[in-house]
Parts: structure tokens; C-alpha cells; sequence
């Protein structure tokens, strides 16, 4: 029977399990050269399996049966159940297994606060940072990506490319840390973005805000900068907690 696990703040929005795809074995995808070790190609099949809502939240997961999955033994299902346990997305319970992390009301609000503080910084600091016309060209493509309803490829790429461009911002600040903590964020984020898409909803895209971002970032204005991405990231909070809302109502 398809489990009906949701995040939080959509539990009360019916959603579509994809239990075909869980039905599916994965191998996890070589980089590189393949110096790739097995147990870093799991840590990231399954990190990019949890984030995309293939596993849901509260979902319970057995060593035995992602190893099964990934094609590979219990020790790099282990190791990477320990590094997703570190980025709050999975949890360790002793003799009873692992499960996915839920995602509440209140942690969607840490969320976004927290990514408006560290991302509004790198707003600022990119403003007064002496980057490379060859990063703001690249953060410039980025930001025109466009996605078509209901094409769910075509929202994977803008989710990707969404995601690049904040990191992109704070690679701008030179600051290691920052860019960072912006990474981690966003896989966060990515987490609720892709759960309002299985209930169908995709959003606005966010172009001109990106632009004016850019602009600001450009024309050296580095509060304008912080405002315009503090604006940014609320937004996208509210229409979030808006849908959670409606659908506490349905």
C-alpha cells in the first residue's frame, strides 16, 4: 500500500506517492573519472532521493533495503545515513532504524529566516566584492530560466538553476563559510519546493526579483542589495505558509 507521508505543513493536502519510482532500484551515477568513491555516490543518490520527496518525511528506511536499492553493501548506506543525519535530513533512532526528517511549521519558519540573514549577507558583501564579469553573465543566464506547468523536467532544471544562482550570489562575497551555509540552506529549501510541486504547485517565477537583485549587486549598492534579497526570501515565505494554510483547510 502506498504510504501517505507528507511534510508537516502539507499534511492535510492529498498527495500522489511515487511508489513506482521506489520500486526501482538506483545506481548511484559515476562522476568524473570515477574516483568517485561507492559510499559518496550513495550519501548523494540518497540525499537527492529524500530532498525530491521520493522518500517522504517520517518515512521509515532500513539499511537492508537501501542497500538493495543503491547496489551497494550496509557500510556506505551507513556512512551516508550518519552525514544526512549531520544536515537535519534523516534521524537515527537506536534499534529501530532511520527515518526521514520531518519538516514543521516552526522549522519552515527557521528556515526561512535563517536564509534570509545568511543570503541577505551575501547580497551585501557581493555588492562591495570585486567579482568577474564571467560570474555575473553566468548568474544573468541563470536568472532568465523558466519552467513550464506541469512539465516536471523542465521545473527540475529551474529548481537547479535556482539554486545555483543564490549559491552564485554568495560565491560573489568570497567568503568560503557563507557560501557554505547558502548551500546547505537551499537544499532545505529545495526539500519545499519540491513537495508544493507534488501537490501542485509551482509558483511565480522569480525573475525580475533575481534582476533587480543583480542590478543592485552591480551598480555597488549593498544595502539595496541586502533589502531587495530580504524582500526575496519573505515573499517566498509567506506564499508557503499560505499554501500550508489552505491546506489545513481542505
Amino acid at each position: 500500500m502506498c504510504p501517505v507521508t507528507y511534510l508537516a505543513l502539507l499534511s492535510s493536502i492529498r498527495s500522489v506517492c511515487p511508489q513506482a519510482l521506489k520500486d526501482k532500484r538506483v545506481v548511484p551515477a559515476k562522476r568524473g573519472r570515477g574516483n568517485v568513491s561507492l559510499s559518496e555516490r550513495v550519501y548523494q543518490a540518497l540525499k537527492r532521493e529524500i530532498v525530491r520527496g521520493v522518500f517522504h518525511p517520517g518515512e521509515a528506511l532500513t539499511e537492508q533495503d537501501l542497500a538493495a536499492r543503491y547496489h551497494s553493501s550496509r557500510t556506505p548506506v551507513r556512512e551516508a545515513a550518519l552525514r544526512l543525519q549531520r544536515e537535519n535530513l534523516m534521524q537515527i533512532v537506536a534499534n529501530r532504524g532511520y527515518f526521514v526528517t520531518e519538516i514543521s511549521i516552526q522549522s519552515v519558519n527557521d528556515i526561512y529566516d535563517f536564509r534570509a540573514a545568511i543570503e541577505g549577507a551575501s547580497a551585501e558583501f557581493a555588492a562591495q566584492s570585486n567579482w568577474d564579469a564571467e560570474s555575473m553573465e553566468r548568474l544573468t543566464k541563470l536568472a532568465k530560466m523558466e519552467f513550464v506547468i506541469d512539465d516536471h523536467a523542465s521545473y527540475v532544471r529551474f529548481i537547479e538553476a535556482d539554486t545555483e544562482f543564490h549559491v552564485g550570489i554568495a560565491q560573489l562575497a568570497r567568503n568560503p563559510l557563507l557560501t557554505r551555509a547558502v548551500a546547505d540552506m537551499r537544499t532545505q529549501m529545495e526539500r519545499i519546493i519540491y513537495a508544493s510541486v507534488e501537490i501542485g504547485y509551482y509558483g511565480e517565477m522569480p525573475m525580475d526579483e533575481h534582476f533587480s537583485i543583480l542590478k543592485a549587486i552591480q551598480n555597488r549598492e549593498p544595502q539595496v542589495a541586502r533589502e531587495l534579497m530580504f524582500q526575496h526570501v519573505y515573499v517566498s515565505k509567506d506564499k508557503v505558509l499560505r499554501i500550508a494554510s489552505r491546506g489545513s483547510r481542505m
